[in-house]
């Protein structure tokens, strides 16, 4: 009896783990989230958190405006975040014809789809009014203009324009068969996302979009990571001619949704993030933060690293690799007494990404012609002489020095290996593998250090 006892608690204890394992849905959904954090953060009205501070005074609105609408009020608040950061006479630009109020409502699709009252001709003159009484300091004259335009176009109201807006993704709930759809289609509109999945499916443009997500069992994550420009190629190209990087608003959602979070039960996490995130162009010191990475200090560190296999070479068979080491790489080392070959290497996870750019760019491009990194590993000292011969050199931390960045040229064989260099990189940032900035002559590509297991078990499920 106890030997069954035990293999039972044995077998409960695997059942709990798989339940409380995330599913492929929920991995995919953190990591877009946190792979395209960015852009929130670098533009934030005054930062991510002054905007959380704005946006956290509408809550108890947004939990009334979602209860009982399937739509948790995080995600309301998300959208709220992202479209207007939390101020409520927002408008994109100065017409109020443009999406407007604080949840960004274009005004065809407020009062044709929506039933608001817009009377765009009185909203017009009244924002023409608010904007003299503001620029002339006349303050309390704005605040009253402004609350008759409120009454007049309820877009401006911030009751009425979080109704709107479950509104609006109650009816795409719909049209679409899921939340995070439903979601994705505020920026997108619905008739877009559901071409998407029309083409994804290789059905009919007519066909039942409902019948489609749920045969298909498709989330926005499912549909977007494996519409590919060689795969589900159609919903890859819809997807991708979409403007203003529609594609990715979902993930952004989420990224607010996250930094909400963050805001009300770990401050000083979001403010440790923001600065973070405020240090480069993309999101490389969140990945790898300075004060928790080690940095290679003198040629000798590099050296022990190489011998280690901490470091591994840079590949050398351009042929099979699709990747080629610029002769001009390692061109300080003379400066320290050292070979150039030392800092052509990187360390394994930044050298897994490497190789797997350059296949899946000779994949999508069928070009030939090899992909040109012109920076790989470098030491605090070889850092500090290239800083006074390069102006792109970082003055202060650099993670080339930790050996997971690279640089590749900017210099392609045709459009199309363009393409596939720009569709690889977004993808793996997407995936939260890396984070990259694009400068003059090259793009700067910092690196995971879980980026090759995690690389490994995405190429075993696909």
């Amino acid at each position: 009896m106890r030997r069954v006892h035990r293999k039972q608690r044995v077998r409960a204890r695997h059942v709990h783990r798989r339940a409380a394992r995330p599913s492929a849905t929920a991995r995919l959904q953190r990591s877009a989230a946190a792979g395209l954090a960015h852009v929130l953060y670098a533009n934030s009205s005054n930062g991510a958190l002054a905007t959380a501070q704005r946006v956290e005074r509408y809550r108890p609105l947004i939990e009334a405006e979602a209860r009982g609408s399937g739509f948790s009020a995080d995600t309301l608040e998300g959208i709220v975040f992202l479209e207007s950061g939390g101020y409520s006479d927002a408008i994109a630009g100065s017409d109020p014809v443009a999406a407007s109020g604080l949840t960004q409502i274009v005004a065809q699709t407020g009062a044709g789809f929506l039933h608001m009252r817009v009377d765009l001709r009185r909203s017009r003159k009244l924002t023409f009014r608010i904007q003299r009484a503001e620029a002339r300091g006349s303050y309390r004259k704005a605040d009253r203009l402004a609350a008759i335009r409120r009454r007049v176009d309820q877009r401006f109201d911030p009751a009425d324009a979080l109704a709107a807006t479950v509104r609006y993704l109650t009816v795409a709930r719909g049209y679409l068969g899921r939340d995070d759809l439903a979601v994705a289609s505020y920026h997108m509109g619905i008739g877009n996302l559901q071409g998407v999945i029309a083409r994804w499916a290789g059905a009919p443009l007519s066909a039942s979009t409902t019948r489609l997500v749920r045969a298909a069992r498709l989330s926005y994550a499912k549909l977007f990571f494996t519409s590919t420009p060689d795969r589900h190629a159609l919903a890859w190209a819809r997807l991708n001619a979409l403007a203003d990087d529609t594609r990715n608003y979902y993930w952004k959602v989420l990224s607010a949704e996250r930094i909400m979070w963050l805001y009300r039960n770990n401050p000083r996490a979001l403010q440790a993030e923001e600065w973070l995130q405020g240090q480069k162009n993309s999101a490389e010191e969140v990945i790898h933060p300075r004060t928790h990475t080690w940095r290679f200090a003198r040629p000798k560190d590099i050296v022990r690293a190489e011998r280690r296999h901490t470091l591994v070479p840079l590949p050398s068979s351009p042929g099979k690799t699709y990747i080629a080491v610029s002769p001009f790489l390692g061109q300080m080392a003379h400066r320290l007494h050292h070979s150039r070959r030392i800092y052509r290497a990187l360390r394994p996870a930044a050298h897994d990404i490497l190789l797997y750019i350059g296949e899946r760019v000779h994949e999508l491009s069928g070009s030939k012609r090899p992909l040109l990194v012109t920076s790989a590993v470098r030491d605090l000292r070889y850092q500090n002489a290239l800083k006074h011969v390069n102006e792109n050199a970082a003055r202060s931390y650099s993670v080339h020095t930790t050996g997971y960045a690279f640089d590749l040229a900017r210099s392609y064989s045709s459009r199309r290996q363009a393409a596939a260099v720009q569709f690889v990189l977004d993808r793996l940032e997407a995936l939260n593998l890396i984070a990259y900035i694009k400068e003059t002559d090259a793009i700067h590509v910092a690196v995971a250090s879980h980026a090759g297991r995690r690389l490994r078990a995405l190429r075993a499920d696909a």
